[in-house]
């Protein structure tokens, strides 16, 4: 074989014998940043090295620095695992080493994620002429689709933006709910809005934005508006009322746009899909792959129902690009990336839509199971209704919780992560992974059981 050959065996089996490891390893990582700079550091070496044994040493040095997020038992933040199609797929996009901005350059990779985009769109019962630009996550896409917005609600009242710049355009409301991500916030700083700038509008005890409250806040202004909605709470996966909220949005001229990082989803299921009623009235949607469809990073979508608004927002000039119609650098920030789209195509080709719609089912039963069992242990509180994927729990005192969150995650056997709801420590567990079983579950409800009792 020869130094590709020989390193890609090599990373095969070194990958192998990670996964090998979910089931027993701890899920947490057992080494410090320190620790791995220490493994990993020191002078660049004079001299090079064989490509195989490197990669080798590569998962030597990094294993205890590792955390078992592909496994069942990792329910941090909100992070799903890497689905075995699209794992096996990423490696073939790497290989093929392809610049996906061009479908004139790289017709395959672009030919798979526009049919990804069109089988998002009819999972999500979205409009079918919307643009759906493959971004790195729910960041990146929520800034897409927030680009598109400024540039769309500026030219509504005869502002050019491309042309005149904003230093001087009409101002722009920008229109949040008071728990929405905080993606919402960095991407409206990255297009010139500050946190002063924001109106934030009243939210009930789940984190869904108060209808009246909306009403009551638009009628206090005029002008280029933008109004952004969640499905999905981080903390509760509560989704905000579409189907009330948007009227009034569109009654007073916004833009309207949804953070669906991993709340769109539930479009995708029967039982699920009435979370999201109302939802494909609005404007633009953000969601990412690496969640609930359980792709491996980096994988986000910005969906915006005119593409002529993500064309205005995003194409560029250049004599040297080759332009055929829209292609993906027409929709994007980036022109140069990797064909992030084909493990996303990889994934719904493996499952089929009766097989993405079991997933989802699946993860809303492991997180009411998950629910129904912490909240039999003594002392522990469910704080959300469990309506998705989303369980927030704590015990009566936040010192115990937050002693409890690290507990959990020195004893190895499940990863949850902390939080603050309506100003109490909290815990968070997020059903995200097509691994997690109800062994998983159960073994998982038994270590808090133990630790809580003890």
């Amino acid at each position: 074989m020869d130094d590709r050959e020989r390193a890609l065996d090599t990373a095969h089996r070194c990958a192998a014998e990670f996964l090998d490891t979910l089931d027993d390893r701890p899920v947490w990582p057992r080494a410090s940043l320190e620790e791995m700079l220490t493994a990993f550091g020191g002078p660049l070496p004079e001299a090079g090295s064989d490509p195989a044994e490197v990669v080798d040493e590569i998962a030597r040095l990094a294993d205890p620095g590792l955390v078992a997020i592909p496994g069942g038992r990792f329910f941090g933040f909100v992070i799903g695992g890497t689905h075995p199609a699209a794992l096996a797929a990423d490696w073939l996009v790497s290989a093929w080493d392809q610049n996906s901005g061009s479908s004139r350059l790289t017709p395959t990779t672009v030919a798979m994620e526009r049919i990804a985009g069109r089988w998002m769109l009819e999972l999500f019962c979205l409009p079918s002429s919307a643009s759906v630009g493959f971004v790195t996550g729910g960041q990146l896409a929520n800034f897409t689709c927030l680009a598109a917005a400024r540039g769309a609600v500026l030219a509504r009242v005869g502002w050019d933006l491309a042309e005149r710049g904003l230093r001087t355009a009409p101002r722009i409301r920008v229109v949040v709910g008071a728990d929405r991500h905080g993606s919402i916030d960095r991407a409206a700083r990255f297009l010139g809005f500050g946190r002063a700038e924001l109106t934030v509008v009243e939210s009930d005890d789940q984190g869904r934005m108060r209808p009246d409250a909306l009403q009551h806040t638009l009628d206090q202004g005029r002008g280029p508006l933008i109004v952004c909605l969640q499905a999905g709470e981080v903390h509760t996966g509560a989704f905000d009322d579409f189907a009330a909220l948007l009227p009034i949005a569109h009654a007073h001229g916004a833009w309207v746009h949804v953070d669906g990082a991993f709340g769109l989803w539930a479009a995708a299921s029967e039982s699920l899909r009435p979370l999201t009623a109302g939802m494909a009235d609005a404007d633009s949607w953000a969601t990412d792959a690496h969640k609930t469809l359980n792709v491996p990073y980096d994988c986000g979508m910005a969906i915006v129902r005119d593409p002529a608004d993500s064309i205005a927002a995003f194409r560029t000039g250049g004599d040297y690009l080759i332009y055929s119609g829209l292609d993906p650098w027409d929709v994007t920030p980036e022109l140069s990336r990797r064909a992030r789209g084909v493990p996303a195509w990889a994934v719904m080709r493996s499952l089929g839509r009766s097989g993405i719609e079991t997933l989802l089912d699946r993860l809303h039963a492991n997180a009411t199971a998950m629910a129904r069992g912490l909240a039999a242990i003594d002392g522990v509180e469910i704080v959300n209704d469990v309506d998705y994927t989303q369980v927030m729990f704590r015990l009566r005192d936040d010192d115990a919780t937050a002693a409890l969150g690290q507990a959990i995650l020195a004893e190895g056997t499940a990863a949850v992560t902390g939080a603050e709801w309506r100003g109490r420590a909290t815990l968070r567990c997020s059903m995200s992974s097509w691994a997690t079983t109800g062994d998983d579950v159960d073994r998982t409800i038994a270590a808090i059981t133990r630790l809580v009792l003890t």
